[in-house]
């Protein structure tokens, strides 16, 4: 067996720099590289990283800069509304019924109120305020609250000079209503963010608002604004003012007349009208009870509506002189025409009956209208129809708006002629069955006042902007309803009613020739469709001979009295009274005719 000799192994030289007998491995020639390596990696790594700050750089300076610091901008502006200047309401002669005055709204940031019980004490006895309430409206997190509003400017000048942290106030307005009570019903009123909620307030609302301004301001530090930084402000256009035809004085003494015989009668309201019935004007539109706009919230909602458009009721007797000039529009009888007029009359199977009973009367035309028989009115329908009679209805203007454009308005009620029975031209005849509001009804004595023609009634004498100009006022519409001859003998008819052997007899008025007619009917409620209450009324003209003036008076539920005469007379005269002196309308020259009221049967 052969044998390999072993081989002896080579000797290793030894590295340089090694000691004797070392055999470590290449370690040194690697720590000398990762100097170099980490130097390149850290040179890579800072130059990524300045390119991601570059690149954030020149995304916020260059493609974001400008919605950045518009964004930064928009935390340190405050925009604030400026409202603009309500305009007036004024009576026919200029005299203001509403204005708006200057005020502040009292505003907090509740972030810059460092201390709230401090602030809270400091303005309680400025405010009149509850301290505790105030705390705790001045404690939170919201940037914007109000905490008073209409302000005068004398008690936000007292705030301002203690520069209390995060305390401010906004430009506003207050509603003032110099003349308190006064045509309150037909002005309205404005609830506490200034818009109108009621009457010509509402009516008007958009017109007298105007359009609303704006203030934007540049805060800093604390909230105060920077003079110098970006401000900007909108101005707001003010609102047209109102002018009415109400005339202030007569006014206040149709209020304080309606209001003492309301008292009086210990009724539940009353209404009165008075009407220029040329023009359609109405220069008084009286309620009672009324309300204080300044204080709305005193009075009730029914105190606050205007009655005279609102409520309805059967005209009664008053609704004759539609019936009775209807039937000499048509040729069908005149004052002097005789009727022969039982106590009792039967129509549809129905006993019709007048206020009194009677026997056999012999009235003319003239003595139906004088005693206000229901019987002859009927009788007197009779010789037009019920077809014809309901067209001359429509003519004067029942059942329909007035024209008025009123808040809340009532148009009443007549039914379609279709829609009769056998007894509602009878009672349609003599004013039942078939409602109208007070200003319909003082229309109707208008449009005879009138010649016949019947105009629109009006409440707004023309409309001003705030730049001076003046919107001419509208044509009130005119409808002929019954012929300058007819009116004429229907308004002589009217004279014998408040002449001796009439119901009215307490509405003359020495000096001038009156003509009126008396009514007592029932109250008609829409909300129920039933009758609720009696209404006493009477409506009157003067002077006869060519009238200027229409009073119209209701007296809706009294309990001490029950007829229009007695109760709506004296007011009536009071009223005209004063309506022709402060007018100036002189005393008429002619005598009234004396017309009979009976004939020999």
């Amino acid at each position: 067996m052969t044998r390999t000799a072993p081989t002896r192994p080579r000797p290793t030289a030894p590295v340089s720099g090694a000691g004797r007998g070392s055999a470590r491995p290449r370690r040194n020639s690697l720590m000398m590289a990762d100097p170099r390596k980490r130097g390149t990696i850290l040179l890579i790594g800072t130059g990524l990283v300045l390119t991601l700050f570059g690149a954030r750089l020149v995304e916020l300076q260059a493609v974001r800069g400008e919605a950045l610091a518009s964004a930064a901008l928009d935390q340190r502006l405050r925009t604030t509304e400026i409202p603009a200047q309500r305009g007036a309401i004024l009576d026919s002669s200029g005299e203001a019924l509403a204005v708006t005055m200057e005020a502040r709204n009292l505003t907090a940031d509740q972030t810059l109120v460092t201390d709230p019980v401090a602030v809270a004490a400091e303005l309680s006895p400025i405010l009149g305020a509850d301290p505790e309430v105030l705390s705790e409206r001045l404690t939170g997190d919201r940037r914007f609250i109000y905490v008073a509003k209409g302000l005068t400017p004398e008690t936000w000048d007292r705030i301002s000079a203690l520069r209390l942290p995060g305390i401010f106030s906004e430009g506003t307005t207050r509603r003032i209503y110099p003349a308190g009570d006064l045509a309150a019903n037909v002005v309205g009123f404005v609830g506490s963010d200034g818009k109108g909620l009621g009457g010509m307030e509402y009516a008007f609302q958009t017109e007298l608002a105007g359009a609303a301004g704006t203030q934007t301001s540049e805060h800093g530090p604390g909230g105060r604004v920077i003079p110098t930084g970006a401000n900007s402000v909108t101005d707001a256009q003010a609102g047209t003012t109102v002018q009415l035809t109400i005339d202030r004085d007569i006014q206040y003494l149709a209020q304080q007349a309606l209001a003492e015989k309301v008292a009086q009668a210990h009724a539940d309201s009353g209404t009165l009208v008075v009407m220029d019935p040329t023009t359609g004007e109405i220069l008084a539109l009286a309620t009672a009870p009324t309300f204080d706009p300044n204080m709305p919230a005193s009075g009730s909602d029914a105190d606050r509506g205007n009655r005279a458009l609102t409520d309805v009721f059967e005209p009664g007797s008053t609704s004759k002189l539609m019936t009775l000039a209807a039937v000499i529009n048509e040729g069908k009888a005149n004052p002097y025409s005789a009727f022969t007029v039982p106590g009792e009359l039967t129509r549809g199977g129905k006993a019709f009956h007048d206020h009194n009973a009677h026997g056999t009367l012999h009235l003319t035309l003239a003595g139906i209208m004088a005693e206000s028989s229901n019987i002859g009115t009927i009788l007197a329908s009779e010789r037009i129809g019920g077809r014809k009679f309901s067209t001359y209805l429509k003519k004067f203007g029942i059942g329909q708006p007035t024209g008025l454009h009123f808040p809340g308005e009532s148009s009443g009620s007549v039914p379609a002629h279709g829609d009769w029975s056998a007894t509602s031209f009878p009672t349609i005849a003599f004013g039942q069955g078939l409602s109208v509001n007070a200003v319909q009804s003082a229309s109707v004595f208008a449009t005879i006042a009138n010649d016949g023609v019947r105009m629109q009634p009006t409440l707004v004498k023309q409309v001003s902007h705030a730049d001076g100009t003046v919107d001419p006022p509208v044509a009130p519409a005119s409808t002929r309803v019954v012929s300058a001859a007819t009116a004429k003998q229907v308004r002589a008819m009217l004279e014998m009613v408040v002449g001796p052997g009439g119901t009215a007899p307490m509405a003359a008025i020495p000096g001038y020739r009156v003509g009126g007619k008396t009514g007592t009917a029932q109250m008609f409620k829409e909300s129920c469709h039933c009758y609720s209450g009696v209404v006493a009324s009477f409506i009157g003209m003067a002077p006869a001979d060519a009238p200027k003036l229409v009073v119209a008076v209701s007296i809706v539920n009294p309990r001490v009295g029950r007829f229009g005469g007695e109760l709506g007379g004296p007011v009536f005269k009071r009223v005209m009274t004063y309506a022709l002196q402060a007018r100036q309308i002189p005393p008429t020259q002619t005598s009234a005719p004396r017309l009979p009221l009976t004939f020999g049967g």
